[in-house]
């Protein structure tokens, strides 16, 4: 996949930066059955705070419904088209399954209309494939993880990520997620075989702030520009970098503090993540 430069006829087509999608299936629309509608919550929990600044309007979206759980041991599916999901950063693919039933997944990288899918610990382990741990060989990628068996996948499913299954002991496999953490996940767990496609997803340039606000993203003043009365950071002598560790106007770090306090599951992590590489 490459990365396209737009003609430089405005200052917003100048810096813009697009990834083409050859493997996207053209002139498809969502299957209007596997499509729901989605209410904008604006970053708000279910009582109405804000709980995540700077968030609002955006275009419309329609919710694509996505197996995570790949529950159709057996039967096999034909990949008919591979689609856009503007709800996430990952592309779908449209299964249609051999007794005519069609569903959603994600659309791991290689997978192409035409090709066969199947899912159950009688699959080959191949790209697009779900299988249980322990019936996947060691050392392959894989995504698109359960945390429980039967629960659908809850890990590794953004796009261009991808996990390496390391070892299998007793009832749990050792797998090295994206962001280097190695975890402890139960060997009846499925995952599916490949790399999250869209990789180049993290290259795009947007080029002007109305892309953004598009998607939902409102703009946001920093805090070392504000004045000491409106944020911790604010103030100096001319620019300065803060003076103290990054936090949010009401005091609470930011940017590398620790928040992680399940320590139900601390037995689940054999090794902590990478520091310097991404969160997975």
């Amino acid at each position: 996949m490459s990365l396209k430069q737009m003609k430089p006829t405005s200052p917003g087509r100048r810096f813009r930066r697009a990834p083409e999608y050859p493997e996207v299936t053209q002139g498809n629309e969502p299957l209007k059955s596997l499509t729901k509608g989605k209410r904008r919550i604006s970053g708000r929990n279910h009582q109405g705070q804000v709980t995540i600044r700077h968030r609002g309007r955006g275009h419309k979206r329609r919710y694509r419904l996505i197996d995570f759980r790949r529950d159709k041991d057996g039967v096999p599916a034909k990949v008919h088209s591979i689609e856009y999901d503007p709800n996430r950063t990952a592309h779908i693919a449209l299964l249609h399954y051999a007794d005519g039933e069609k569903r959603y997944i994600l659309a791991p990288r290689g997978l192409t209309a035409g090709d066969t899918v199947m899912s159950g610990s009688e699959a080959e382990p191949r790209v697009g494939n779900a299988l249980p741990l322990r019936s996947i060989p060691l050392g392959t990628s894989i995504c698109c993880i359960e945390m429980k068996p039967l629960k659908g996948a809850q890990m590794v499913r953004s796009a261009g990520s991808e996990a390496t299954l390391m070892a299998k002991e007793g009832k749990y496999a050792h797998v090295r997620l994206p962001s280097g953490e190695v975890r402890l996940v139960h060997i009846d767990c499925k995952a599916v075989v490949g790399q999250i496609g869209n990789a180049d997803h993290m290259n795009v340039s947007y080029g002007k702030a109305g892309r953004k606000r598009w998607l939902g993203r409102r703009p946001h003043t920093r805090g070392v520009a504000m004045n000491p009365v409106d944020h911790p950071m604010g103030g100096g002598e001319g620019k300065s970098s803060g003076g103290r560790h990054p936090c949010t106007p009401w005091g609470k770090p930011t940017k590398g503090a620790k928040t992680r306090k399940n320590k139900r599951t601390n037995k689940f992590i054999v090794r902590r993540r990478s520091k310097g590489r991404r969160r997975g």
